[in-house]
């Protein structure tokens, strides 16, 4: 299984960037999808969850600015971020918990990170 994250970039504040993810491989089922960010010297972060057949949950700090959607026939989930800001600086990546196989275990893989950085 692999994720493939892109869509980063170099934006001003205020400013929208959509990240997209697309997993691949032997995929049985995408039980949730998640973007996850790093700034230098931080932990890795929960920016937005969404679970198969809908419900989704944000960071508070990017609440009413992204959106996480998924597109369950092409196993890509989305991140559009709008308003963004300095602090939103950081590497994204992209997880999903993935099953291989009926009756086997759902694991977490993750995809490269890729890079956002706000600035004037």
């Amino acid at each position: 299984v692999q994720l493939q994250a892109s869509g980063g970039g170099l934006v001003q504040p205020g400013d929208s960037l959509r990240l997209s993810c697309a997993a691949s491989g032997s995929i049985f089922s995408i039980i949730a999808m998640g973007w996850y960010r790093q700034a230098p010297g931080k932990q890795r972060e929960l920016v937005a969850t969404i679970i198969s057949g809908g419900p989704t949950n944000y960071a508070d700090s990017v609440k009413g600015r992204f959106t996480i959607s998924r597109d369950d026939a092409k196993n890509v989930v989305y991140l559009q971020m709008n308003s963004l800001k300095p602090e939103d600086t950081a590497a994204y990546y992209c997880s999903a918990q993935i099953t291989t196989g009926p009756f086997k275990p759902a694991y977490q893989f993750w995809g490269q990170g890729t890079q956002v950085t706000v600035s004037s």
